[in-house]
């Protein structure tokens, strides 16, 4: 072989060398590209151990999706969960997506902070109706908006009445009869309550947030709105029907003396409840498997009792697109909610916190069919869905929903009458309302 002949093959072989790993660089580049990261913000506003659930789904998701990589933050209540939301929007740092309680999407939509889904479901080839009918019809209201999806039902719940079957038996009580009227529950109540005080016939949750969504259930029981469900800027704290509602309340804990008097917490009611010093306690869905794993004497859910007719607010929450975000973590944030809300993990989700599933399909399943038989206290909150009704959900949420707290907690406090609580609460939700009711005049007339 000649010298040239030797440069030459050299060259050729050094050429395809490098090719073939130029080749393989670019191959193992391709395979290799670093995946999508996207952050998930969850509350935990109920008891349990759902904290640690939710990071043991989020890596699994991620074991299974290797161009995306997943983490889930803990950010509080669902209250504390909005203002961290807000705060990353407003610095340009937004997460991919939230759990988002689901009374906080309209205003969100409003303030013009949240993204609709709908061009992610167009993707998919389906349309925003056909999507939505993989859910519980009640859950459409505090999602849908403007004929827009801006919120994915997740973790969902009614509250219910918990009470104790010994209270029950121990009071002359029938355990298999519990109280469906506000006058039934009160009488019931009266001979659960032990005037020495280790007994009480009722406890609920007075705190912020648990206390408006209850009180929106006592108003709508009585047979009103408690506020309008088509505009963000109207409510109804005045109204006969919440002057019934809150007259019960000052009943129950002031004059029938049946309640402890002040403001309880979720905490109180269920360490009463667990210690055999609670005949009935009106307490979440999502607190199901809390109350489950820790009662140790039988125990029995039923319909939140009613005035005139059954009514339950829909509770819980759903998860959002904040804007801001790119159409990569778009993306990756629709693949992560669609693992979420799938009938599978729904289920699994369900099962663990005691949140109804929001996906139909996943009580088809047999995981779901066997919980379901094994723990029929489960059902309940499927059964009211019939009688759910859209959670609060105004522009100003938060402080327009406390205007009416406030009131309930002077109540609870003795501080205030029935009356004039009303009018109380409604001056000052109309004043907190005002810059929304404006703003939409002056659209309405051009």
């Amino acid at each position: 072989m000649t010298e040239i002949t030797r440069r030459t093959a050299l060259k050729t072989s050094l050429g395809g060398a490098l090719a073939v790993t130029a080749a393989a660089a670019m191959t193992k580049t391709a395979f290799a590209a670093d995946p999508v990261e996207i952050d998930l913000f969850f509350p935990v506003p109920v008891q349990g151990k759902l904290a640690d659930k939710m990071k043991e789904l989020i890596d699994r998701f991620n074991t299974q999706h290797a161009d995306i990589k997943a983490t889930a933050v803990y950010t509080g209540s669902y209250d504390d969960t909005s203002l961290k939301t807000r705060a990353a929007i407003k610095a340009g740092k937004p997460p991919a997506a939230v759990i988002m309680s689901a009374n906080f999407v309209r205003e969100y939509v409003i303030n013009g902070d949240v993204d609709p889904w709908d061009s992610l479901i167009e993707k998919d080839g389906k349309t925003a109706a056909v999507y939505f009918d993989n859910f519980w019809p009640a859950l459409k209201p505090n999602a849908v908006i403007d004929d827009k999806v801006y919120g994915i039902p997740y973790q969902n719940s009614t509250p219910l009445m918990y009470y104790s079957v010994d209270a029950f038996k121990d009071a002359g009580l029938d355990p298999d009869k519990p109280p469906e009227t506000w006058a039934d529950w009160l009488d019931a109540a009266k001979k659960l309550t032990k005037a020495d005080g280790s007994r009480w016939g009722i406890m609920f949750p007075g705190t912020y947030d648990y206390c408006g969504w209850l009180t929106s259930a006592f108003v709508m029981q009585n047979g009103g709105q408690y506020y309008n469900h088509d505009y963000g800027g109207e409510v109804y704290y005045n109204a006969p029907s919440s002057l019934g509602a809150l007259t019960l309340l000052d009943t129950l804990v002031n004059k029938a003396k049946v309640m402890p008097p002040g403001v309880s917490d979720a905490n109180a009611c269920t360490s009463a409840f667990f210690a055999g010093r609670l005949g009935t306690m009106l307490l979440s869905t999502g607190s199901l498997s809390f109350v489950r794993d820790n009662m140790k004497t039988p125990y029995k859910v039923a319909f939140l009792p009613k005035a005139v007719r059954n009514a339950a607010p829909i509770g819980g929450a759903s998860l959002i697109l904040p804007k801001g975000n790119t159409p990569e973590r778009q993306a990756a944030a629709w693949t992560l909610i669609n693992w979420l809300v799938s009938p599978e993990i729904a289920g699994e989700w369900s099962r663990f916190t005691g949140y109804f599933s929001p996906r139909k399909a996943a009580y088809d399943l047999p995981d779901m069919q066997k919980f379901m038989s094994d723990h029929p206290d489960a059902k309940i909150a499927l059964d009211q869905l019939k009688f759910a009704v859209p959670w609060f959900d105004t522009f100003n949420t938060v402080a327009v929903r406390k205007a009416m707290e406030d009131q309930v907690q002077a109540i609870f406090s003795a501080k205030v009458a029935p009356a004039d609580a009303v009018v109380a609460a409604q001056k000052a939700a109309d004043e907190l309302l005002r810059p929304y009711v404006e703003q939409t005049a002056l659209k309405a007339i051009g």
